[in-house]
């Protein structure tokens, strides 16, 4: 399964991560600067790195924009960290775009998202060479990540106006 997905990977923090591959995000905010280090070209595929680190409020501003604009991100818990997650074409740089996803100053257009089986590996900024690494390095869900469910949910109180 490894072999899908392209040996130089982008990693991208979640939630964003998430929204590339499921979520239709379709540019890749960066600075010049980086853009500049990363020496992106033209058109290139991309493995899709998920980086171990998020925060609370990364992921609450990441989950409070896309549901803004129509798009459910899952449970904080749910999302994979430290690995490749899925596989895009880069297509080019732009400075400005009409995408909902677009911050700026610049950004990476991204076409042709998929999802893959996941596959723990060590990130680094920018491009970079991936290879499978430990899943025991995969970090586990933050103790303010894991939802909290009742073991069971009360029944409800009759109506008894209705009888």
């Amino acid at each position: 399964m490894i072999e899908t997905f392209p040996r130089v990977a982008l990693s991208v923090r979640q939630p964003w991560a998430w929204a590339i591959v499921y979520g239709g995000k379709d540019v890749e905010n960066r600075t010049a600067a980086a853009l500049r280090h990363m020496a992106l070209g033209s058109r290139r595929r991309l493995a899709i790195h998920a980086s171990k680190g998020m925060t609370r409020e990364e992921y609450e501003e990441g989950a409070e924009f896309m549901a803004s604009i129509g798009v459910f991100c899952p449970p904080a818990g749910e999302l994979a960290r430290g690995g490749i997650v899925g596989r895009v074409t880069a297509c080019g740089i732009v400075r400005e775009s009409r995408s909902p996803w677009f911050f700026g100053p610049r950004a990476i257009v991204l076409e042709e998202a998929a999802p893959g089986p996941f596959v723990a590996a060590r990130g680094a900024l920018g491009l970079f060479e991936w290879r499978p690494g430990d899943p025991a390095d995969v970090p586990p869900a933050a103790k303010w990540m894991k939802a909290t469910y009742p073991d069971s949910w009360p029944e409800p109180e009759p109506d008894l106006r209705l009888f």
